[in-house]
């Protein structure tokens, strides 16, 4: 029974068809949120507002124990101590083994993605809540942020320019683990009487492995992730963001307190949060193309003043890839760095794409699959890679006192003296998108777990952490995120892989279909259905 009412706690606008909720209850739920976070706000004592090391040091002491457990379970080494951490190997090689077992998937359909995604076979009639495009514009708000200024920046720092390399060719195959999951998300969700959908990795562990025999299996792997889902919510989605957001800010008012910028930023995402996923929707429909070519018109223009370089810092990513010179770890720590940033910045085989994707209206799992796949190719070989040879060529990565989104903005500052305000508008932009983004993922595996009744409560615990995420250490932060973020491919990677060969004869249908002209788009359909009109009457 919960699952059935899972998202009637979303509470969107009339216009969805879904059930909307009353405006006095919606102002009431936000006053609330709103209330609370006030209250945690003055709760603060005196001397963490003030003293930011202070603050910094009491919630590291919260986190720090959760970090050491995580990093046990889901971060050991294969192959010793300078080898492969175990969920970094598990997400590269099913990413991989994707790439081949779908035959290039992500170049043979990268032409007909862009055609869907431009709506060419978007028909308003069919099931779900969010066109192709906002589907895509959701689980890209989701993706395309932090992990592109400020992830860049972390893996260049911690892996050398070489780092870029291995992220961009996870990125690359993580194109059609992204593809395979999408796909599952839409194949196995369920559409309840009044248009509600309720989709993700939870949905087809349980469905697709029950009909396989394995439903013990399936719900396991279920719980599992929707566990690991609330903590990659909390972490990676909510706190890393608010933390490099105010890391952005304090850049350009300096003195301007850590707890005073949580509070407005986490009071602003409840607003959003409130609305559900139609309002998520059109939220991130307007801001994602709007931050994403603000920022990409800025990166365009650090690598045409400095064109000339720009075939040099190539070089350098290329060979520090397979030779580094300033990493522990030589080759290994490199592939590591790349790998987990990739992980981290376009959420391949992590599972929560699949949840915004379920949302989308059409009837053909397989297209929305392929619109995803042009995810990791927007956000990690497109935008990161253009932030990192911005990065290298300007030198800043050789700067030891830089870290982070810092590390970016002193790339930028160096061709564009006033840009790093820019850049901070635009990191808070990006990080916003984020947490709304996420906080919806959260949300239904909350309601998945506890039913949707109890909702409210995982919303002021978001937020909450929205606000905590300013007070804590970036190293910490990192590690936190990743952990919970990375971990929860472990389930869904698992049940990917368990699933692929449906996936996989689902694909030769839909390609045989759309390569012999069976398929039409939206305005081939309605001039058939005309032509055939004319001829009966």
């Amino acid at each position: 029974m919960k699952q059935s009412t899972m998202h009637h706690h979303l509470s969107p606008p009339d216009s969805s068809g879904l059930k909307a909720a009353p405006p006095k209850r919606l102002q009431s739920l936000g006053t609330l949120a709103i209330t609370l976070l006030i209250l945690g706000a003055i709760a603060v004592p005196p001397a963490l507002a003030q003293d930011e090391e202070a603050s910094i040091g009491f919630v590291d002491s919260l986190i720090s124990p959760i970090v050491d457990l995580l990093a046990t379970i889901l971060f050991f080494n294969i192959g010793g101590e300078n080898g492969f951490p175990f969920i970094v190997l598990w997400l590269f090689v099913a990413a991989i083994f994707f790439t081949i077992r779908m035959e290039f998937i992500n170049l043979r359909a990268f032409k007909h993605a862009i055609d869907v995604v431009r709506g060419r076979y978007d028909n308003p009639h069919d099931e779900g809540e969010v066109s192709h495009f906002q589907a895509l514009a959701t689980a890209v708000s989701g993706t395309v942020g932090l992990g592109n200024i400020a992830g860049v920046a972390v893996a260049i720092q911690l892996g050398g320019p070489g780092a870029m390399f291995w992220l961009t060719m996870a990125g690359f195959c993580g194109m059609v683990s992204k593809f395979v999951e999408c796909t599952l998300g839409v194949k196995y969700r369920r559409v309840m009487e009044d248009g509600t959908v309720l989709g993700g990795p939870m949905y087809y562990l349980t469905g697709g492995l029950s009909q396989q025999g394995k439903r013990p299996l399936g719900q396991g792997l279920a719980v599992l992730f929707c566990i690991l889902c609330l903590g990659g919510s909390l972490g990676g989605a909510n706190m890393f963001q608010s933390n490099q957001a105010y890391a952005a800010i304090s850049g350009i008012v300096p003195g301007f307190p850590a707890w005073l910028f949580g509070l407005i930023l986490a009071a602003l995402s409840a607003f959003v949060i409130i609305g559900g996923i139609r309002r998520i929707g059109a939220v991130a429909e307007k801001l994602v193309p709007a931050m994403a070519l603000i920022y990409v018109l800025a990166c365009l223009f650090v690598l045409v003043v400095n064109a000339g370089q720009v075939p040099a810092a190539i070089g350098t990513i290329i060979s520090e890839a397979f030779s580094p010179t300033a990493v522990g770890g030589g080759i290994v720590g490199v592939m590591v760095q790349g790998i987990r940033r990739s992980s981290f910045s376009n959420e391949a085989g992590v599972g929560s794409a699949a949840i915004a994707h379920s949302a989308a209206r059409t009837d053909e799992p397989i297209r929305e699959g392929i619109v995803a796949l042009l995810e990791p190719f927007i956000d990690t070989i497109v935008i990161c890679n253009m932030t990192a040879i911005a990065i290298v060529l300007t030198g800043a990565y050789q700067n030891p006192d830089l870290s982070g989104v810092q590390m970016t903005a002193s790339a930028f500052e160096s061709v564009i003296g006033w840009f790093p305000v820019v850049l901070s508008i635009a990191v808070c932009l990006f990080a916003f998108s984020t947490i709304i983004s996420w906080s919806y993922y959260g949300i239904q595996a909350w309601a998945y777990l506890f039913g949707e009744r109890s909702t409210l409560l995982f919303k002021i615990i978001y937020v909450a952490c929205t606000f905590l995420g300013t007070l804590a250490s970036l190293p910490l932060i990192i590690d936190f995120s990743d952990l919970l973020l990375l971990g929860m491919a472990f389930p869904n990677l698992l049940g990917c892989y368990l699933l692929s060969n449906e996936v996989a004869a689902d694909l030769k249908d839909y390609w045989q279909r759309l390569t012999s002209g069976q398929m039409l788009t939206y305005e081939q359909m309605l001039t058939t259905e005309s032509a055939t009109e004319s001829v009966r009457n």
